[in-house]
């Protein structure tokens, strides 16, 4: 692995929405959760997590996010139980000093405010955890090597709710985009920045 240099740690997406029962659950969440927790704790001050944000209604959204939140309908806002858009409990503990990024899309990247705070904290490294790894983790991830932003990818802090496209989305962050990031597990990267 490369030197870390000026880092921080992108958790994507660990909410209630996915760790619990809905159409939404990801059975992974609850398996890479103490890796992100581990990385979290160590490090609280240098998380931020992203929390994916349903509309209230349907109409509220743009052109196929309208239709997808028409299939989605019991997602929304209005049909979600208070608190489910919440962090987990035991990664909402860390906020603060744990930041939280809003977003109402896939990717982190956007509206620009993260951009804008990591630039202005001369961030140079992500280090990202979360789910889902061939959705909103892929999504942050093309995002980051975009703005520029080295990326180490944590292949077993990251979940999907299918095994076969999380593994082939690793196969191809891996492979096709290795002089931008490096793919290790959690203890690899804790035995990094913590030397």
């Amino acid at each position: 692995m490369r030197a870390l240099g000026n880092w921080r740690h992108l958790c994507v997406d660990m909410q209630r929405l996915f760790a619990e029962d809905t159409p939404w659950h990801v059975d992974w969440m609850n398996i890479v959760l103490p890796q992100v927790e581990e990385v979290a704790g160590h490090f609280p001050e240098a998380t931020i997590f992203t929390r994916f944000i349903p509309p209230e209604h349907a109409s509220d959204m743009n052109g196929t996010w309208r239709d997808y939140y028409t299939k989605w309908w019991m997602l929304t806002r209005e049909h979600l139980p208070d608190g489910f858009i919440d962090l987990v409990p035991s990664l909402s503990r860390l906020v603060p000093p744990a930041k939280v990024f809003d977003k109402r899309t896939y990717s982190p990247w956007t509206e620009g405010n993260l951009d804008g705070a990591l630039k202005s904290a001369g961030i140079e490294t992500l280090v990202i955890s979360g789910g889902e790894t061939d959705v909103c983790v892929l999504a942050a991830v093309l995002g980051a090597i975009d703005l520029g932003y080295h990326v180490v990818l944590l292949s077993d802090g990251v979940c999907s709710g299918t095994d076969g496209t999380h593994d082939a989305s690793l196969a191809l962050l891996g492979n096709r985009f290795s002089v931008q990031l490096d793919l290790c597990t959690t203890e690899e990267f804790l035995r990094a920045a913590t030397s």
